[in-house]
């Protein structure tokens, strides 16, 4: 058996990451859990790999992910000395046919891949408005189909209803809806005759769907697929020069990389947002400026986080004193902000303060994000060691949970059962482990 030749280009890259062979083991085990797949290489592994011995291919996106996300540049499978990956295309797919195939691997199980399809990435290539804007490459006119507004009507009103089923019930089966409905009904359409407004019109209906369908793909946890969702709303937002949705993506994406402690990103993200719409109402501002604020709380930046905090702040007075209709971004959002930007910024108790006001505000079929965000809220309660006022608000918890369907929320009370297990010899923590143990069956 001959031995393997050192891989050189993998060395000279772990040397750029300044880490011990235990760090660069640790990182490749926390993107595994971050996938859902967790592992448990140690330094042995990481030498061997440096030495030529080719790590597993399913392991390979994420030694390439921990590098990327270390050096704050994209790293290949060639430049860290690996095969490319199997089937990989040679071209670039249009927009619809890049659209309809990851719809189908969504829609169908059976058919999403295992490699990265959970693996989110910071080495993305997002495009920038002007590269977007007014081109679609996919939209094919002249076919025999024909649409025009009752068609693009269809389109919102489908994706109204999904929204209202994942924000109720959470996404677990909404999304394989989307994408069945983006994969039969949606790309027809994108490649059908049109006017140029039904045209532009329909585009801006799929980006919508795009980005709802990636934000389900964030609440069952599989990142990668939801970052690729993203891309493709950005893509047909340019294209239909609607600016509120690609905005509102950009946004989203901040939003994915906050949530997953990926502070540096989710601020450039939040930052191209609030660049792409200079022009925004009092009400975009405040959700564009909320979660700059989250978002630069997270990077340590105390001066910027209270400064966006403020602008929001005073863009919500100006947006409710305009209109008292119910919003997608509205107070209970907004307090939900100063919650988290406390929280960042070390103030537990002001932060618990926010979250309960977020929870009293919140309009109570917003079901998935009061499991959420309450479980948070007792996290927090339980870690200024107030026990019973945590079990009580994971009680409210408990009770929604088995009506919602969601990969956040079963994590949200995977945690609970974890962090009450030591103090079950308290009669109330000891009944709240009781309650959950029935919805816990299905974590």
């Amino acid at each position: 058996m001959t031995t393997p030749e050192p891989n050189k280009v993998l060395e000279r890259l772990y040397r750029e990451t300044g880490w011990t062979l235990r760090q660069a083991a640790q990182e490749v085990n926390r993107i595994g859990t971050e996938r859902g797949t967790p592992l448990r290489y140690r330094e042995p592994s990481v030498h061997q790999w440096l030495n030529g011995h080719m790590p597993k291919a399913d392991v390979q996106p994420l030694i390439l992910e921990a590098l990327s996300r270390r050096l704050h540049r994209p790293i290949t499978h060639s430049e860290a000395g690996f095969p490319p990956p199997p089937g990989q295309p040679n071209s670039r797919p249009s927009t619809v046919e890049g659209l309809i195939d990851l719809g189908r691997q969504d829609m169908d199980p059976s058919r999403r891949s295992v490699l990265g399809a959970g693996l989110f990435s910071v080495a993305l290539t997002v495009p920038g408005w002007t590269d977007v804007v007014g081109r679609m490459d996919a939209v094919q006119t002249g076919q025999t189909q024909h649409i025009g507004m009752p068609e693009v009507e269809m389109v919102i009103a489908m994706t109204e209803r999904v929204s209202e089923l994942d924000d109720e019930f959470g996404g677990r089966h909404a999304r394989p809806m989307a994408a069945a409905f983006l994969v039969n009904t949606v790309s027809p359409y994108l490649r059908a005759d049109a006017s140029e407004s039904v045209r532009k019109a329909m585009m801006s209906a799929a980006s919508d769907l795009c980005y709802l369908t990636g934000y389900m793909a964030v609440d069952e946890g599989v990142h990668g697929t939801a970052q690729q969702y993203y891309l493709k709303a950005l893509e047909l937002a340019g294209a239909a020069e609607d600016h509120l949705t690609y905005c509102t993506t950009l946004r989203g994406m901040s939003v994915q990389a906050v949530d997953l402690g990926h502070g540096r990103e989710a601020m450039r993200r939040a930052d191209a947002a609030a660049a792409a719409s200079p022009n925004a109402g009092p009400r975009m501002r405040a959700f564009l400026a909320g979660q700059q604020a989250h978002a630069a709380a997270q990077t340590g930046d105390r001066h910027k986080a209270l400064m966006y905090l403020k602008e929001a702040e005073r863009a919500m007075e100006k947006a409710e004193s305009r209109s008292k209709t119910f919003g997608s971004y509205n107070p209970s959002s907004l307090t939900y902000h100063v919650g988290q930007v406390l929280y960042e910024l070390g103030d537990i108790r002001g932060s618990i303060a926010a979250l309960g006001e977020s929870d009293r505000l919140r309009h109570h079929s917003f079901r998935r994000n009061r499991v959420r965000y309450l479980s948070m809220l007792a996290e927090r309660q339980l870690e200024l060691g107030h026990l019973e006022a945590a079990c009580d608000t994971w009680g409210k918890a408990v009770e929604i949970y088995p009506l919602v369907q969601s990969g956040q929320c079963d994590q949200s009370m995977a945690n609970m059962r974890a962090r009450i297990r030591p103090y079950l010899k308290n009669k109330v923590a000891r009944q709240l482990y009781e309650r959950a143990r029935v919805p816990a069956d299905r974590l």
